[in-house]
């Protein structure tokens, strides 16, 4: 194309420019998720670079397939050597080295390993995302299907984390902090979330995808357990409706009456209290607070 035809098509939005000389399809790139934009501009970089990038943090998590809450998609994450001059638009560079066995190379792209990305973003980033994606990466790691979770594993890879983190002399309390709080059985970043204004709220007792027996030998998982005040609770969030993986092949309409039966069943077969909860609710503790108490539930004094 012409300067000036992409120049018009870039003003019409039927291109974006992911960094110079590198466009994608306007239509495309709006209706990908953040994770799908920051792995774009990666590969942006990666193709317009002299020496092969290797994409960590942030980045990196993306690449790996993490899902990444209230996301930088304008910018990524490399580390480059101390004695690399200059800098580029839209990259973050982080000094230092990385050994081979923390690099691995997923569809092309080069990046630091599932561990020492964990680390990485425990000790950069906030608490929350810094949750979101160790609760995913523990996902990976230790979830083994429905209801069976190896705390072995769960626990080997959050202390070989911590291991790493320390190698740096910034972060440290923050990335212990977030992988002591970190559960792989949170199953959605609105559940990581969730986890966390529930603790600041003052709930301790909180068991994760507490297992209910269903009619004809199945078996339902629920989302929360609050055990001190005897309720259920479930992040709804939009994506249990539109996602495949999540929906087995039903509509959205048959998602929300199979899951108006099987939240019945449980209120009736448990006499427990249960709330459901979405993103409007997880801005602030105190905004799930007054959600919670619409309820009856509070936590225990």
């Amino acid at each position: 194309m012409t300067s000036s035809r992409i120049g018009g098509e870039v003003r019409m939005g039927t291109l974006v420019r992911v960094r110079p000389g590198i466009y994608a399809p306007g239509d495309r790139w709006h209706n990908a998720k953040p994770e799908e934009q920051i792995t774009d501009r990666a590969c942006a970089l990666a193709m317009v670079s002299k020496a092969r990038p290797v994409f960590s943090h942030e980045t990196a998590a993306a690449i790996h397939g993490l899902p990444l809450f209230h996301a930088d998609t304008s910018r990524v994450h490399v580390i480059a050597p101390p004695d690399r001059p200059g800098a580029a638009a839209g990259v973050v560079r982080h000094r230092g080295s990385v050994c081979p066995a923390d690099l691995v190379e997923i569809d092309g792209l080069l990046c630091t390993s599932l561990l020492r990305t964990s680390a990485d973003v425990a000790r950069t980033l906030s608490f929350e995302q810094a949750v979101t994606v160790a609760d995913a990466a523990l996902r990976r790691v230790a979830v083994r299907g429905p209801g069976t979770y190896d705390h072995e594993a769960a626990d080997g890879f959050a202390a070989a984390a911590r291991v790493i983190a320390t190698r740096s002399p910034h972060g440290q309390t923050r990335a212990r902090r977030a992988l002591a709080f970190a559960d792989g059985r949170a199953q959605l970043p609105g559940e990581s979330i969730s986890r966390i204004r529930l603790h600041e709220l003052g709930f301790r007792d909180i068991r994760l995808q507490v297992g209910v027996d269903g009619p004809a030998g199945s078996r339902y998982f629920v989302d929360f357990g609050l055990e001190e005040v005897r309720a259920f609770g479930e992040f709804d969030g939009r994506m249990k409706y539109l996602d495949g993986r999540l929906t087995n092949g039903r509509t959205a309409s048959e998602v929300v009456e199979d899951e108006k039966k099987r939240e019945d069943w449980i209120r009736g077969t448990t006499q427990r209290r249960y709330v459901r909860w979405g993103w409007a609710h997880l801005a602030t503790s105190a905004e799930l607070g007054r959600r919670l108490e619409a309820f009856g539930i509070r936590p225990a004094r």
